[in-house]
């Protein structure tokens, strides 16, 4: 079996991988860059010829893991996917939304080849998608290969794919969690059998503090919410729509619950919405936590949405949560909006709970010290920052700690290290060759072919 890399670029973006055998080939994951523009932003399906994979196999619904599926049904216009079904929902909702951004996009930044696909293009690749329950081994259609989905933890339906040629076995992480998120349970994953790993390295740059535990954050969380109602203001938490707004929204509940904070409307996005039903509509089918707690019905601070289908622009107010999206406050989402308009007020607060890219805005305000001047969109003038800043450690990525010692139980022959920027897969180099000096490592470059067995 051999194996390419289909990502434009060795580093967290487009992911995309390449497995052939004899005359079989199937995709794993097809993602789109969260920085890169039109066609540049896709991977390069180059080495696929038209019309010849057996199959393509999805791991979660995150954008960098399905942005570009709709382009790639399209050169595989006969190929099943496979997915659980609720990475399948979620991906479909997911998409359709790519398209309005990416309509929007085409008008305001000529972007010409924007939209990449249509939503009627989305309504019709569907009739070739196929859901698969996890811990269920199948066949992949047309091959003779065997597939099983395990639990990855990082977002709902989120899953590691074990594939098995023969006696060869070969695991795919995607992304992955190994500790217990609000919703999500931690990852579920086999440790023994395995020959070829490919792991994702995405917290590899960094170590968490000593001492540090989830329920520490939360408590440091609840403290800068009090502290803030105290102070009459409002704050901000900008998330990503897809699994980090249901598990703050679930802590708050959490917190609220336990008396930690004291009762605050609480106010989310429109896409964020649209995710959060679906994840209430497998409430009690999937593997979670709280099973049965449905959000938008049980989450008693949340204010509902007067009309779902119609744009609403959110107007801060004291005393106030906002869980918006995007988590990075890409320029002319809601987050991003909305706090042109709070950052000046040094009553105001904003608490960061996952990643931001170091171009992105997000990553210059939570780097910024107070009464800096704060571009965050091209159309808007810089705004002072007086708000209070403070980031927290809830990631749904393993530590790069954790991802490790998973490694080392697994002891494969071979592993390949993606999902990761240079710095972070420069110390799992480092670490795997003290910890796994039998194992091969390798950090694949674009289109290198690699014999895996």
């Amino acid at each position: 079996m051999r194996f390419r890399n289909l990502t434009r670029r060795r580093e967290i973006g487009a992911n995309s991988y390449l497995l052939e055998t004899g005359d079989n080939r199937v995709v794993m994951d097809s993602g789109m860059h969260p920085k890169g523009v039109g066609f540049d932003a896709l991977p390069d399906f180059g080495p696929l010829p038209h019309d010849s994979a057996d199959a393509i196999l999805i791991t979660h619904a995150h954008h960098d893991h399905i942005g570009s599926l709709p382009v790639l049904q399209r050169k595989q216009p006969h190929t099943p996917v496979l997915m659980t079904e609720v990475t399948g929902e979620l991906s479909s909702a997911m998409l359709h939304n790519s398209v309005n951004v990416m309509t929007k996009q085409r008008e305001e930044d000529s972007v010409t080849e924007y939209p990449l696909f249509t939503h009627r293009e989305l309504d019709q690749i569907r009739a070739n998608w196929i859901y698969r329950d996890i811990d269920r081994s199948f066949t992949i259609p047309d091959t003779e290969l065997e597939a099983t989905m395990f639990d990855a933890g990082h977002i709902l339906g989120s899953t590691g794919i074990l594939i098995r040629e023969g006696s060869n076995t070969l695991f795919y992480t995607g992304d992955v969690n190994f500790e217990n998120q609000t919703i999500c349970r931690a990852a579920d994953f086999p440790t023994s059998g395995i020959d070829v790993l490919i792991i994702e390295t995405t917290r590899g740059d960094h170590a968490r503090p000593e001492g540090y535990s989830r329920k520490g954050e939360k408590e440091r969380l609840a403290a800068l919410i009090r502290d803030t109602h105290e102070a009459g203001g409002a704050l901000l938490i900008p998330v990503f729509a897809l699994g980090k707004t249901q598990e703050v929204m679930l802590m708050l509940h959490e917190l609220h619950q336990e008396d930690l904070i004291p009762e605050m409307p609480l106010y989310i996005g429109g896409l964020s919405t649209k995710i959060t039903v679906l994840y209430d509509h497998y409430a009690s089918r999937s593997r979670r936590s709280y099973p049965g707690f449905r959000l938008l019905e049980d989450v008693d601070m949340l204010v509902p949405r007067k009309n779902p289908r119609k744009r609403q622009e959110i107007v801060s107010s004291p005393r106030t949560l906002y869980a918006l999206s995007s988590g990075m406050m890409t320029e002319h989402t809601a987050s991003n909006q909305f706090a042109w308009k709070f950052l000046d007020n040094p009553r105001n607060a904003i608490a960061f709970v996952g990643y931001t890219d170091p171009e992105s805005p997000g990553y210059k305000i939570r780097n910024a010290k107070e009464g800096d001047m704060i571009k965050l969109a091209r159309d808007l003038p810089a705004v002072p920052l007086r708000a209070r800043v403070e980031s927290f450690d809830l990631s749904a990525h393993a530590t790069r700690e954790q991802i490790a010692d998973y490694a080392e139980k697994v002891k494969p022959k071979k592993m390949l290290l993606v999902h990761g920027e240079e710095s972070a897969q420069q110390w799992f180099m480092r670490r795997f060759a003290e910890t796994l000096p039998e194992t091969e490592l390798i950090r694949p470059d674009v289109h290198q072919p690699i014999d895996l067995w």
